[in-house]
């Protein structure tokens, strides 16, 4: 029942300046909004003492407040459609989409996991005299604005709500936000190279601060914002004195906003904003390079045992991470209630890193990441009684008693602290083994690997949920084991019941494979931890 999203981490490594690694989500979902954090880690013996002396200046922030601002409003801009997208899923499930539908549409969150695949073009490939960064930036937010636009006055028939019934048209509106998002992920990488040439020197470290108070805002506001307003209930109760039959606003007039944003803003931003020249441009170093290191570095037999390890530990979280926000509002749970529980979350998701780096600024990380993994299974197991009491306790439709929702965010404000135990551990442990030489690669690679770790999982959580739910039909004939049969059934007067969620099958298979994932691997995860430096370099 995580209040997460998309994964997006990016290393920026100048040298002699300070090192970002910037993370967008902990972790990987579709169920609820997650906010973003920002992570700083310098290297050793690279501070000159007229960096310490600039980083110091009495000038401070002079002339940099508007680049800051503009920095800002751009990653709001990124943060829109990676919100929509994790509000659809809450939608779909109240138009009683299949948990494989879901599965198919969880792959729209794919793409901040991937885009080292296509990073170093974006780096290299680019018109001088345009701008190294305004030449993707420009065209890639027109083109976030045209698919906007194209889709807000489609969504309605492929959500099938134009007459007011039909089908999800889930080939489609996956097929679109997975561009979105891919468009998304390449304007990040745009506006993280462009933060360190727009901002002066000194205040290059704000770039990171940009992008996670940025990034919050915008998935706030695609997120938590619309699936308030899109609400006829919370407009009714809270911001009107007459009720009607919608909210404030529709997918597709929220689309549409911002679609004309989009277009207008960058436009503006093309006019107005001079780029400047990047001095530390590497000529000499092509695309074939980068991807040459990139080989290298995977071939590591170290990093090949960290992928396998990687890749699999957040199999015992997929289950509670995946489905148990969509069950909640299967159960009745409104979802912009869910949706709200972001809020309070916040102060929580600021403190916490700063925190947790002091337990995971020693030479042995990972140790933090083993002892907040068992909590965190265990908590799969509380997710599941939660979905049950919520089916016992309902009072009237869409109401539940107060404890109930003391209970969610008492467990996942505990759910937050085992997350991110895990998850700046991680990060302090590949800031540790990154060979400075290929520094920026190689930690983009491990983040990469880590972020698809919490991808697939997610994915088979939600394709497999519906073959594990035992349905019969109540005042009809045969079972409710496929779409077919399920039409069948209603078509006959009948009704499908539930005999065995599948939910609560998977939810206790995820925590015993952890479990045995734990006892099996945390051996290799503490020798890989003490492993020396040199096992990790390419030379």
């Amino acid at each position: 029942m995580t209040i997460e999203n998309q994964q997006n981490m990016t290393t920026q490594r100048k040298p002699g300046a300070r090192h970002t690694v910037e993370a967008t989500d902990a972790e990987s979902s579709q169920s609820f909004p997650h906010m973003m954090f920002s992570t700083h880690i310098d290297q050793p013996g690279q501070h000159s003492e007229d960096d310490k002396h600039e980083k110091h200046s009495k000038d401070g922030l002079k002339g940099d407040y508007g680049n800051i601002s503009l920095l800002m409003f751009l990653y709001i801009l990124q943060g829109i459609p990676l919100g929509l997208a994790g509000s659809i899923p809450m939608l779909m499930t109240s138009r009683n989409v299949s948990y494989k539908d879901q599965a198919v549409f969880s792959f729209v969150f794919w793409p901040f996991s991937i885009k080292l695949l296509w990073a170093p073009l974006v780096d290299s490939l680019y018109f001088s005299w345009f701008g190294r960064r305004k030449t993707w930036l420009v065209p890639i937010q027109y083109l976030i604005g045209v698919f906007m636009l194209v889709l807000s006055w489609n969504v309605d028939k492929l959500l099938g709500t134009e007459n007011g019934g039909g089908h999800v048209n889930i080939v489609y509106i996956t097929v679109i936000f997975f561009m979105l998002n891919v468009l998304a992920a390449t304007q990040d990488i745009a506006v993280d190279g462009w933060a360190l040439t727009m901002l002066a020197r000194r205040n290059v470290g704000w770039a990171s601060t940009c992008n996670s108070v940025g990034q919050t805002a915008g998935y706030f506001l695609g997120n938590v914002l619309f699936l308030a307003l899109e609400s006829a209930d919370f407009c009714n109760k809270y911001l009107r004195s007459e009720p009607k039959e919608t909210g404030l606003v529709t997918l597709a007039s929220f689309l549409y906003f911002w679609g004309i944003v989009f277009f207008t803003t960058t436009t503006l931003v093309w006019i107005f904003k001079h780029e400047s020249d990047d001095p530390d441009a590497d000529g000499e170093q092509g695309i074939i390079d980068t991807y040459k290191q990139l080989i290298r570095v995977i071939q590591l037999p170290a990093v090949i045992s960290y992928a396998a390890i990687i890749l699999t530990a957040k199999v015992g979280f997929s289950a509670a991470d995946s489905l148990t926000g969509l069950k909640l509002i299967e159960s009745g749970m409104q979802k912009q209630t869910l949706a709200l529980f972001a809020i309070p979350m916040i102060p929580i998701q600021i403190v916490l890193p700063l925190i947790i780096s002091k337990f995971t600024a020693g030479p042995k990380p990972m140790d933090v990441f083993l002892r907040a993994m068992p909590f965190r299974l265990m908590l799969g197991l509380l997710y599941a009684f939660i979905v049950w009491l919520s089916s016992q306790v309902q009072e009237t439709k869409g109401n539940f008693p107060t404890y109930l929702y003391a209970l969610i965010l008492c467990s996942y404000a505990i759910h937050q602290v085992a997350l991110y135990s895990m998850f700046v551990s991680q990060m302090a442990f590949h800031a540790k083994i990154s060979d400075p030489a290929i520094g920026g690669t190689y930690m983009t690679l491990l983040n990469t690997l880590a972020n698809l770790g919490g991808n697939w999982p997610a994915t088979v959580a939600l394709w497999l949920v519906e073959g594990l739910t035992w349905k019969s039909c109540n005042g009809g004939p045969g079972q409710c084991s496929s779409t077919a049969e399920s039409e069948a059934c209603t078509s006959a007067g009948g009704t499908c019941q539930t005999e065995i969620d599948g939910y609560y099958i998977e939810s206790f298979l995820c925590v015993v494979i952890g479990i045995f994932w734990y006892l099996w691997r945390q051996k290799r995860v503490r020798q890989l931890d003490r492993l020396p430096l040199d096992a990790w370099k390419c030379s």
